[in-house]
């Protein structure tokens, strides 16, 4: 697989979360960050653990035993599944190291978010050098990313129709 492809797929993954936001709502989001606190380890965890991330076309959910990952984004000729692991590093951030994988091939990804609050408003970004954005506001609105999390797994039934086709040439 070519580095465009694989960074072509995980800049689709990350897109499938959500991640694309106005120059305006960032800017806003960006100055109320810069003076946020990072979320502690508990509060990260409580958000993530035994919930699935409900994406556009795609799910990624966040097992407590032994902090599994399973995840699928896309059908057809654009589908990916990945497999691996979740981990709280930093306060405030959340990584998940998965093999991605598509028809015929596969790589390693680690993914990793930031979290901080201020004022019950909580913050997200992508890192390494995503822009920051409301990832929960206070209290919680219609479209906050936090309301697409719902508790259970929603991607590892998906994940097992799709692995077959992703491991055939």
């Amino acid at each position: 697989m070519s580095v465009f492809r694989t960074m072509t797929l995980i800049t689709a993954v990350a897109g499938g979360l959500g991640l694309s936001v106005s120059a305006g709502f960032t800017a806003q989001a960006a100055s109320g960050a810069d003076t946020a606190k990072p979320l502690s380890s508990s509060e990260i965890y409580r958000i993530y653990s035994h919930n699935s991330w409900m994406w556009k076309d795609g799910a990624g959910y966040f097992a407590v035993s032994k902090r599994q990952f399973k995840a699928w984004s896309g059908r057809g000729s654009n589908a990916s599944a990945g497999q691996g692991i979740w981990f709280i590093t930093d306060p405030g951030k959340l990584c998940f190291r998965a093999t991605w994988y598509e028809k015929g091939t596969s790589f390693p990804a680690t993914t990793c978010f930031s979290h901080r609050e201020k004022n019950g408003v909580i913050y997200q970004r992508k890192e390494p050098d995503g822009d920051w954005y409301i990832f929960r506001h206070a209290p919680a609105r219609k479209g906050d990313e936090i309301t697409k999390f719902r508790r259970g797994d929603y991607a590892s039934r998906q994940l097992d129709r799709m692995m077959p086709a992703m491991a055939s040439n």
